[in-house]
């Protein structure tokens, strides 16, 4: 199938790099026009200059209710319309519960968690005006499985995937027509690893990584962005409130 995103205008956040990137060149290929939004605007241009003239750049610090509030409008008058959301944004400061600093606590939660909860709050209005759309919040393996070293991660992903079920709930009771769902990768070929390499050649890490997972490899962008792509079409319009596990059989052990 082509064109299962024909006439949508999708928002993704963290999208100047990584899964963000990926799913927004998945989303412009099956017809999306793409909001490509980053903290880092360079990138995010980079990105919308890649995908053709149906994209644009925008710079939003999710954890920054003000950068919400002025991005909708700057959407609304470039599209005039809302369909989909990805709150893809994130970053993993590794630490145990007694190790990580309460500033690294505090800003893991700010991204991770409110940066989620600003975004669909601020775009929520703007996709009913549009008729409807999708919500897909990008939690992790780890809102599900534990580390002892990911207290602040675990924390904040295991929150987004409650909050995506307190979404789909209120979504539909106010007349069904927006999902919310959630994808829960593990680890992934993106420089989201970066900080897990800890001084280690990236190719050890990555082989490492793999020999924990049953599928015996670690996750390429692709195999999220692909999934990504499920939930924010019309194929899914009766899925809502549910998560999907991407982690080549890592929970089922």
């Amino acid at each position: 199938m082509t064109g299962r995103l024909d006439g949508k205008v999708a928002l993704v956040t963290g999208a100047g790099s990584g899964l963000g990137a990926a799913i927004a060149r998945r989303f412009a290929n099956e017809g999306a026009q793409v909001v490509v939004s980053d903290v880092d605007l360079a990138t995010a241009k980079e990105v919308a200059c890649d995908l053709g003239g149906g994209a644009v750049a925008l710079r939003i610090d999710v954890a920054d209710p003000a950068d919400w509030a002025a991005a909708l409008p700057a959407i609304e008058d470039a599209f005039g319309a809302l369909h989909i959301l990805v709150n893809n944004a994130g970053i993993c400061l590794t630490g145990s519960v007694e190790e990580i600093s309460i500033e690294d606590w505090r800003r893991t939660h700010a991204i991770d968690l409110d940066g989620v909860f600003y975004g669909i709050r601020a775009c929520l209005p703007l996709m009913r005006r549009s008729g409807g759309g999708a919500i897909l919040n990008i939690s992790s393996i780890s809102g599900i499985v534990a580390a002892d070293n990911l207290a602040a991660y675990n924390s904040a992903k295991a929150a987004v995937r409650h909050l995506t079920k307190s979404v789909a709930l209120h979504c539909a009771k106010m007349g069904g027509k927006i999902t919310c769902n959630s994808l829960h990768p593990t680890f992934i070929d993106t420089p989201l690893l970066d900080g897990l390499t800890a001084g280690q050649a990236r190719e050890d890490v990555l082989a490492k990584l793999a020999r924990q997972i049953p599928l015996g490899r670690v996750g390429v962008p692709g195999d999220v962005a692909n999934a990504a792509l499920y939930f924010c079409s019309d194929e899914a319009s009766f899925v809502t409130g549910a998560e999907l596990v991407i982690d080549g059989g890592l929970s089922a052990m």
